[in-house]
Formats: structure tokens, sequence, C-alpha cells
């Protein structure tokens, strides 16, 4: 079967020391210290075959490109992949998907059903495959788990006719599905489940949410940026704000319930938010543009000058950079820094599967929909190309 592959080459950084979990020339936690000219592009490779009881087989319908494929495919003037986490190549990339069952193994137990997944059930997958018998598996925090394995990353993905998941990690879509009558959009919102559930984790599970009539700030309007603001306004933000410099994610983020944007290339991100909140401030704000080096000051300066405290700083997005902060700032407003990683456990995908059922329709980020050929392209384009806001390959 066609398959989008990436492939690079392992020449460690002279400065970089492999990790006890690191496997030499073929797997690290630190992609952007190690591997070097990446290269995507259709190949033919075996379809995937039930070795477990436990596995289902997934004839995929959507797949969309996310900002993690294209730092993977980018490179640094050294050759060097952007993307800093957790990498093993050659792989078939692809992991924000949908698709239907079309084999399941004896064991492979539908959680909507109790029972063995039936062919043809629809479902979603997450991203993150936690082992399940870890400390921190154990302790209840999956997206850490000490054993991860990531579909797309380092074992194959979705861009493919089918691909291979074990069932503890499937979500079915029935509930989607009951609502939503065109089948197309059922699986474009399937395949859109994963990053809301990644804005979901970052602003309800470790940013501790929020109360109804609260003021929030997101940064960054890509798909993680656009889809906090929906979450955020179906809890009952009062003022939701955006701050993002293109028009195009501006006017999506205000289609999603946004109350103002902000464009820090052009107007004072300081001063709009102080005039927004009548001077308050947030009670949370979100680092979703993956430049923490370049908004920290303006964040820092907010939290001093605002005349709220307590305020709470989720950072959602990947960055291998180091940010200068002022402890100062945070002890004397009480604020926070806490950092957010993945989507798995605490029921997210199920919460986010029913917010989509009852209205909250992401399909409005899709920008393109593509043939499976046109992938790579659209990898590579995604790299400057900002008024592309989500790419997805429908196979229906």
């Amino acid at each position: 079967m066609k398959a989008v592959v990436l492939r690079a080459k392992w020449d460690p950084k002279p400065d970089f020391v492999l990790g006890p979990k690191d496997e030499e020339g073929k797997r690290t936690w630190l992609g952007s210290k190690v591997w070097r000219y990446p290269q995507v592009q259709v190949e033919e490779v075996s379809e995937p075959k039930i070795e477990k009881p436990t596995e289902v087989i997934i004839e995929v319908k959507a797949t969309g490109i996310c900002g993690s494929d294209v730092h993977m495919a980018q490179a640094d003037e050294e050759g060097y992949i952007f993307y800093p986490g957790l990498t093993g190549f050659p792989v078939v990339l692809g992991h924000e998907f949908s698709g239907v069952v079309v084999e399941a193994g004896p064991e492979a137990i539908n959680k909507r059903t109790g029972k063995r997944f039936e062919i043809g059930e629809p479902v979603t997958s997450e991203e993150m495959f936690w082992c399940g018998h870890c400390r921190h598996c154990a302790d209840g925090f999956p997206n850490h788990c000490e054993h991860l394995r990531e579909i797309g990353f380092d074992i194959n993905g979705a861009f493919a006719k089918y691909v291979k998941v074990d069932a503890k990690y499937l979500w079915s879509l029935k509930e989607i599905e009951a609502t939503v009558e065109d089948e197309k959009k059922m699986f474009l919102l399937g395949s859109l489940v994963e990053p809301t559930s990644v804005a979901y984790n970052a602003v309800i599970e470790r940013g501790g949410g929020i109360r109804p009539g609260d003021f929030v700030v997101v940064m960054g309007g890509g798909p993680i940026g656009l889809a906090a603001v929906a979450i955020l306004k179906h809890a009952g933000g009062a003022k939701v704000i955006l701050s993002e410099p293109s028009e195009i994610r501006r006017n999506m983020a205000k289609e999603l319930g946004a109350d103002f944007t902000i464009d820090p290339t052009k107007e004072n991100f300081v001063e709009k938010v102080l005039e927004y909140t009548g001077g308050w401030g947030a009670q949370l704000y979100l680092e979703a543009t993956g430049v923490p080096h370049i908004i920290w000051p303006g964040l820092e300066e907010v939290l001093w000058r605002a005349r709220g405290i307590n305020a709470t700083v989720v950072i959602v997005a990947r960055a291998d950079v180091k940010v200068p902060i002022t402890p100062e700032i945070y002890q004397v407003k009480r604020a926070r820094i806490v950092g957010s990683q993945g989507h798995s456990g605490h029921g997210t995908f199920p919460r986010v599967i029913n917010m989509m059922a009852s209205g909250l329709d992401m399909t409005k980020i899709i920008s393109k929909m593509v043939s499976l050929e046109e992938i790579p392209e659209y990898i590579k384009r995604l790299q400057t190309d900002k008024s592309l806001v989500k790419v997805t390959w429908l196979n229906v």
C-alpha cells in the first residue's frame, strides 16, 4: 500500500549524549539533537497485520497534517530537524486520524460496548501509546509514560490506507455519528479529536480549567490554539482573547468564539490585553506559539502590570529553547507556570468527542483537503505558508 514515509540520517550532535531510553541509530527522545537531513515521500509499504489479540486494523478515512509532522520534516541550517521530541525513523507519518475497523483481535475490546470491536465501527485513536504498567501510568499520568511510543513518530502512522492500533488507545465515534448526518464530516471531526484533546488537556486538565466569567488569553492561532479558543468559550470564558499575526487565523478564532483578537505585529500585546480586560489581566494564559523566547517579555509585563493575581500560564507548544524568567513577578503576582504534554487519560478523549457531538465544530479550521500523494508537498508548504491552518487527507 502507498504511505507517506519520513526518513532521516542518524547523526547526533557532538555534544549530545545518548540517554538511557535512546536506541542507537533507531530512536531518540530528543529528535532535534540527533536526526539530520529529513526527507518525506510516498512509498510502497506492507499492509499491517494483527499480531496480538488486542490489536485492531483500521481503514483510514481522514488524517490531518500536524505541526509536529511539519517540524519533523523541517531542518535548520545544519540539517537537523526542528522537532525536539520522541522520534524513530524511518516511519509512516500521521497521527491525527479517524477510520473504520476492518479487523479486530479476539481481545480487542471496544470501550463503548465493553465487547469486542465490531467491523465497521467508526473510531479515532490516541497518539501516545502508553504502556500501562510503569510508575507514571500506574499513578494516572499516561502522558508521561516511561516507555512511551508514539504513532506517526516512532511507530507507523495513518498516512496510509490501513493502520494498526491496540484497542486500548481507540475511541468510538458513534456519538458523533448519531448527530452528524454527513459521513465525511464525521470522519473529519474524528481526525480533529486528537489535536483538540491536546488543547483540552492543556487548558482544562493541566491548566486547571476556568470558572464561567473568567478572562483568558491564547497566544498562537495554530490548530491547538484555535481549539483552545473554542474549548474555553464553551467552558464559559467571558472574554477569550487570541494573539496571532495571521489575519486568516484571527478570523477563524472569531468563528470559534474569540471575543477579541490581537495582531502582535501591529498592535501592542500588553496594552491590548489590559484594555480588553479592564486592567485585570487574565486568569489563564496559553503559550501555543512555539516561540516562547519571543512572547515571554510581553507575557511577563502583562502579569506584572495587571491588577489581577493567581494567573496560570500553560506551555503547550514544543520548543527547544531556553527562556529567562523573572521569579519576582510570579511571587508577587502569585502566578504559576505549568507544562502540558499529550492528551491521554483523565477522560479527555471521550469528553472532546461528546463536545463535538453536541456542536463543537472544529472542521472550521480545515483549510484544504488533499490526496495522499499531495501530503509531502503540503508538509513542506506548511513550513512557511501561514494562510493554511489544517490540511487533511480525506479518503471517503
